[in-house]
């Protein structure tokens, strides 16, 4: 007991020491994202009131490029279109850290009433419609440009590499064009860099700010695209059975899709989604048009249920419009696959995260059927993506705008968070990876 509290006496001091460093460094880098908060929020309201659509992120990937060679990093553009990486090497050997924002927005039209609410206007499968942040990507470019601004002042003190990735086209690329997290992949933007793992957030508008969620395993579902293009006769609308209406069988071959998931899909499994969200036929009023087509997402987070929902689709579209006397089309495009948080690695980082907002504020959530493109980033390296609080404190989830909506809203106080979480988890994992 006596050599035991001599060998104390002896490392108590090595210990306090480290203690005290690594106090002061979160320390330093609370103050860091405290000085830098209004400068972030000053990104992101210029990019809210400037928005642009998937593969067109030009404007702002030019901000983003111009910003992060100001900071002296190593910059690539043009990745995927109009996607940019900045590099940052540490004065330390250390792993490949790679931190990911999202760039592009949306065909809505804003009707926050904020100063800088979008005005912004474009076209959308040749239709005009208003451009808006709908899903807060504005808010995640602004954060890693922040982040990116606190860790090269931070050079000396990174044992590693880390590499932003300003993503376009996570919502998809226009038809006809690839895009997104898919072609940077495809391209080598991880590979290139011999990334070790990457971390990403998404904001949330039905999330308290200052709370965290995060699922270890399957976090957000598999997003595959179906088109049904469905051809009949066409007639004069005041003699239906001269001909054969496209439409009324559409009408019937959606509400079919929907018994797929309420009485053929086991829902005790996993949660599935079949969606119709654009229908087209028709010109006018008193024409039973030939065709007509349907456009929609299906939404799974088991790759078993994914198949046979598809296998269902096909068939019950098929046999429903064969009954009515039409010819039906189903064409169901993969797209983007579960988005998966590596077990380990989300486990190793979940004190950074409590370290970060506080225990109380982390919050485990079940899986949700929204999808992300960060999945093609963690099914080639170990990844792990997490939700920041956007809700304004104290408003109930059900009064919160959804994402995708015309009102959806953000309380910027929020992101200050997403800096410092980002900034904790790079280096704490680097820190993971030095004593392994």
């Amino acid at each position: 007991m006596k050599r035991l509290s001599i060998l104390m006496i002896f490392i108590a001091p090595f210990i306090c020491h480290i203690s005290y460093a690594q106090g002061d460094q979160s320390a330093m880098i609370e103050n860091k994202v405290a000085n830098i908060e209004a400068q972030v929020i000053e990104w992101r309201r210029d990019l809210h009131e400037h928005p642009e659509l998937s593969n067109r992120e030009f404007e702002t990937a030019k901000k983003v490029a111009d910003h992060l060679e100001s900071l002296g990093l190593e910059v690539k553009t043009g990745i995927a279109h109009t996607g940019v990486v900045g590099v940052l090497k540490g004065t330390q050997e250390g792993p490949v850290v790679a931190l990911r924002a999202d760039m592009d927005a949306l065909p809505v039209t804003e009707r926050v009433d904020i100063p800088f609410a979008s005005k912004v206007k474009s076209t959308y499968l040749d239709q005009e419609v208003g451009v808006m942040h709908a899903c807060g990507h504005d808010t995640h470019v602004a954060i890693l440009m922040g982040v990116a601004s606190i860790l090269s002042s931070m050079r000396d003190q990174i044992p590693g590499t880390v590499v932003f990735i300003f993503q376009p086209a996570e919502e998809g690329a226009p038809p006809g064009e690839e895009g997104g997290a898919e072609l940077m992949v495809q391209e080598g933007v991880l590979k290139d860099y011999d990334v070790d793992v990457i971390f990403g957030l998404h904001i949330n508008s039905m999330t308290e700010v200052g709370k965290i969620r995060y699922k270890i395993g399957g976090e957000l579902a598999a997003a595959d695209v179906f088109t049904i293009n469905v051809k009949g006769k066409q007639t004069h609308g005041s003699m239906p059975w001269g001909g054969v209406d496209p439409i009324v069988a559409s009408a019937q071959i959606i509400m079919g899709l929907q018994t797929i998931i309420s009485r053929q899909t086991e829902l005790t499994k996993e949660a599935a989604v079949i969606s119709v969200g654009k229908f087209t036929s028709g010109v006018r009023n008193n024409i039973i048009p030939e065709s007509a087509q349907m456009i929609g997402t299906i939404r799974t987070l088991d790759v078993g249920m994914q198949e046979i929902i598809h296998e269902k689709i096909r068939k019950t579209a098929t046999m429903i419009g064969e009954s009515a006397g039409c010819d039906v089309e189903v064409i169901i495009d993969k797209g983007v696959p579960v988005t998966y948080n590596d077990p380990e690695l989300t486990r190793k980082m979940i004190p950074t995260l409590e370290r970060s907002a506080g225990a109380e504020n982390i919050i485990v959530s079940k899986a949700i059927t929204g999808a992300e493109d960060f999945s093609f980033f963690a099914n080639e390296v170990p990844g792990l993506f997490f939700f920041l609080g956007g809700m304004p404190e104290g408003q109930s989830p059900m009064d919160a705008a959804p994402h995708h909506t015309p009102d959806f809203y953000i309380d910027e106080s929020g992101m200050a968070l997403g800096v410092e979480t980002l900034i904790n988890l790079t280096l704490d994992y680097m820190k993971l990876s030095a004593k392994m």
